[in-house]
C-alpha cells in the first residue's frame, strides 16, 4: 500500500517562502509542481497568498496557489480542502497585525480537520534567551508565543537561523532584497556601518541552506520549540576584512556606538546585533544539526563567495 501523502501549506510566502518553494521542489520527498512523476512522502500542494500578491513567479513554476484574505475562515476553508497537516508562515510583520493573523491562523489549524503542526514566522536569532529582541519582536512574537506555550492539540516550533547570509551578496546574485538601513553592509553601495564594536558574535545561514532545512524538519517525526540552524559564527568586522580580501577593495566606514544605539528610540534592529541576540544557542545548533540536519552542509560566508565566483 502507497504510504499516505501529507499536504504541506505555506502562507504569506515573500522572498525567503519562494526559496523554500525551490528546496521543496527539488526535494523528492516533496511534490510541488503538478504531475511531478515520483511518489512523494509530502505534497506541498496549497501555496496560500494574499489576493495582492502576484502570481506568476508560481505559475510559472506549476505550483498551486489559493487566495487568501488571511482570515480564520478562509484559512481554514483552505487546509480542510486541501487536507493540509502542517501550516508554515512566513509573515513579515512587526506590530500587532502579526499577532491578530497568527492567533487566526493558530484557529484556523486547530479547527481543521487534518492541521496539526504549525511552524510560525519568527526566523531570527537566540529567542530563548533573548525573547524580546529585536525589540519589535516584543509586542508581536512574544505573545504568540506565550499563546502556543498555553494551546494543546498542535505541535509548533520556533524556527530561527539569525542573518540571512545572503545581505552579503550584491542585488543582482539574490533574490532577497537589500536592507542597507538595517545590515551593516552594504554590497551595492560598498558602505558599512559598524554597529558597537564590530566584534559582537552573529550568526548567518545561507538562504538555500535555510530553506533546505525547512524542509528536513518537515520531514521530522518530532519538533522541539525552538529550532536553530547556522552556517556560520562570526563578526561584522570578520565579515568585512573577508570580503575587502575576497574583492580587493576596502570599504568606506561608518559607526555607531553602543551606547548610542542602546539610547535611541528606533534601533532598526541595531540593538538586536550587539546584545548577542543575534548569534543563535551554540549548543543547542549543533545539537539539532545531528538531529534535524545532518544530511544538509551549511555554507560558511567564505564557501559562498567562492561558490559565485
Amino acid at each position: 500500500m502507497a504510504p499516505t501523502v501529507q499536504i504541506i501549506a505555506l502562507v504569506a510566502v515573500g522572498n525567503l517562502g519562494k526559496y523554500v518553494c525551490e528546496a521543496l521542489i527539488a526535494d523528492i520527498r516533496y511534490d510541488v509542481v503538478k504531475g511531478h512523476s515520483l511518489s512523494p512522502k509530502y505534497r506541498v500542494a496549497y501555496i496560500l497568498t494574499g489576493t495582492y500578491q502576484k502570481r506568476d513567479w508560481f505559475s510559472e513554476r506549476n505550483i498551486h496557489t489559493e487566495e487568501s484574505d488571511y482570515s480564520e475562515s478562509s484559512i481554514r476553508a483552505i487546509l480542510d480542502a486541501s487536507g493540509a497537516s502542517t501550516l508554515v508562515s512566513f509573515l513579515q510583520a512587526a506590530d500587532t497585525l502579526y499577532l491578530d493573523l497568527h492567533r487566526a491562523w493558530l484557529a484556523a489549524c486547530l479547527q481543521s480537520k487534518s492541521c496539526k503542526r504549525f511552524i510560525p514566522s519568527e526566523w531570527a536569532g537566540n529567542v530563548d534567551d533573548y525573547p524580546q529582541l529585536p525589540k519589535f519582536y516584543a509586542e508581536s512574537r512574544l505573545p504568540f508565543r506565550r499563546i502556543l506555550q498555553e494551546t494543546a492539540g498542535i505541535e509548533w516550533t520556533l524556527f530561527n537561523c539569525g542573518w540571512l547570509m545572503d545581505y552579503f551578496l550584491p542585488q543582482h546574485l539574490t533574490r532577497m532584497p537589500a536592507e542597507p538601513d538595517t545590515f551593516p553592509i552594504d554590497p551595492n553601495a560598498w558602505h558599512a556601518c559598524i554597529r558597537g564594536s564590530g566584534d559582537e558574535l552573529q550568526s548567518w545561514t545561507q538562504t538555500k541552506d535555510v530553506a533546505a532545512a525547512v524542509g528536513e524538519l518537515l520531514a521530522a517525526p518530532s519538533w522541539e520549540p525552538t529550532t536553530y540552524v547556522t552556517g556560520q559564527w562570526g563578526t561584522f568586522n570578520e565579515a568585512i576584512r573577508l570580503l575587502e580580501a575576497h574583492y580587493g577593495r576596502e570599504f568606506e566606514k561608518t559607526y555607531k556606538t553602543a551606547e548610542e544605539i542602546k539610547g535611541a528610540v528606533d534601533d532598526n534592529l541595531d540593538l538586536w546585533m550587539v546584545s548577542g541576540a543575534a548569534a543563535c544557542p551554540r549548543e543547542k545548533t549543533l545539537s539539532q544539526r545531528d538531529r534535524y540536519f545532518r544530511h544538509i552542509n551549511f555554507a560558511t560566508l567564505d564557501d559562498m563567495l567562492k561558490g559565485i565566483d
